[in-house]
């Protein structure tokens, strides 16, 4: 346990920021539970929308892959074996599933706790993606420092090795510890989806099966006036047993003014596509995926323009910059823990967005132009 004692002693004090407001009274004030309200409702918005669901799961796996490089190769080879085997959770291998649930709740609940387990001798042994349900976070008495706290039944203690945690924020308010999920403002614009699914859900029960009203209009007459009960029961007899469901179809037959209609026929259900648009396109907005890539084809032309693709670049770069200091993180502990010291950098894959007839194309023009500039300078 020596190493957690010198990578603790590292740590530099941080002054008090002026414009923090601190009270000796507001210790409790300090605490932001993870497991909010908010955390519940951006679950079931998931469950709810699946345009949301895979929408977080395909910025996930855009996001792409990663390798680590050291100074010298012999570390970099052990380094990424090692991150390639490591044990993640007890039921999933290799950092990359790590990264993937750790961007998964960062995108989701805005954010993400993981930890580096140890065995025995301080050696590093898995990694393990933390509950937001089971976490609590604390501002330090310097008013800059966020203290990693664990809910144990009824008292919440600071984790004994903070070190061995990693902490991620997603688009953090000013003076907030906790981060903003990318669902953010999306409650109002879902709830409004959900009631137009569930009205047209109601509508087709309505619609699709068939109900109809038989009406029996008795004549002026004095028997058909004095059996006109006896007979509207005997029609409605008849007309149950010749609509009740089966292979053998049967005949309904009436003596009398009997009229028969569908019920809900005259009614048209609303058009839908219309809203249900506009608010996809909110949603969808949200993510900054474009639609077509999770399944909406919404023109018959669509397709990934330069400009779009740029754009969705952009904000999976955003997205690495967040994660490249939690890999680092690990790959310095798994150096200090084997004596190494080297410094590490994270080469990430590059984002292959554009068609491969694009990304050729655009290859083969800058080659014409490397070549023009070569006969150019060999003509002077």
């Amino acid at each position: 346990m020596g190493i957690f004692k010198k990578l603790s002693s590292a740590k530099t004090a941080v002054s008090v920021p002026q414009t923090y407001r601190h009270n000796p009274f507001d210790r409790l004030d300090n605490y932001v539970p993870l497991a909010s309200a908010q955390n519940s409702l951006f679950r079931e918005l998931r469950e709810a929308v699946p345009v949301l669901d895979a929408a977080i799961h395909k910025i996930v796996r855009l996001t792409g892959g990663f390798t680590v490089e050291c100074s010298k190769e012999s570390t970099t080879a052990a380094l990424n074996s090692f991150l390639r085997n490591v044990c993640v959770g007890g039921n999933q291998q290799g950092i990359e599933a790590f990264i993937s649930t750790y961007l998964e709740q960062l995108l989701t609940f805005g954010t993400a706790v993981g930890e580096i387990v140890t065995d025995n001798h301080g050696s590093f042994a898995a990694l393990y993606n933390a509950d937001p349900d089971d976490i609590e976070l604390r501002r330090g008495d310097d008013g800059i420092s966020a203290i990693v706290c664990v809910k144990n039944f009824y008292e919440t203690s600071p984790v004994a090795y903070p070190q061995l945690v990693t902490l991620s924020v997603l688009n953090p308010d000013a003076g907030q510890l906790c981060g903003n999920s990318i669902m953010k403002g999306l409650p109002f614009v879902s709830n409004i989806l959900m009631k137009i699914y569930n009205t047209i859900g109601i509508n087709w029960e309505r619609v699709g099966n068939v109900r109809f009203a038989v009406t029996y209009k008795p004549q002026n007459d004095v028997v058909d006036r004095a059996y006109a009960k006896d007979r509207a029961q005997q029609v409605a007899r008849e007309w149950s047993e010749a609509m009740q469901s089966g292979k053998q179809i049967r005949d309904f037959v009436a003596v009398g003014d009997v009229s028969i209609k569908a019920i809900g026929a005259d009614n048209q259900i609303l058009d839908s596509e219309v809203p249900v648009r506009q608010m996809l396109e909110q949603i969808i907005s949200k993510t900054g995926i474009p639609p077509f890539m999770l399944g909406l084809n919404w023109s018959a032309t669509e397709r990934m323009s330069s400009q779009q693709a740029d754009v969705l670049t952009s904000e999976l770069e955003a997205y690495r910059r967040i994660l490249t200091p939690v890999i680092e993180k690990i790959c310095r502990f798994w150096l200090a823990s084997n004596g190494i010291q080297e410094k590490t950098e994270v080469i990430w894959n590059d984002i292959t967005l554009q068609d491969e007839v694009e990304l050729s194309r655009a290859a083969l023009y800058r080659a014409q132009s490397k070549k023009i500039e070569q006969e150019l300078k060999n003509n002077e």
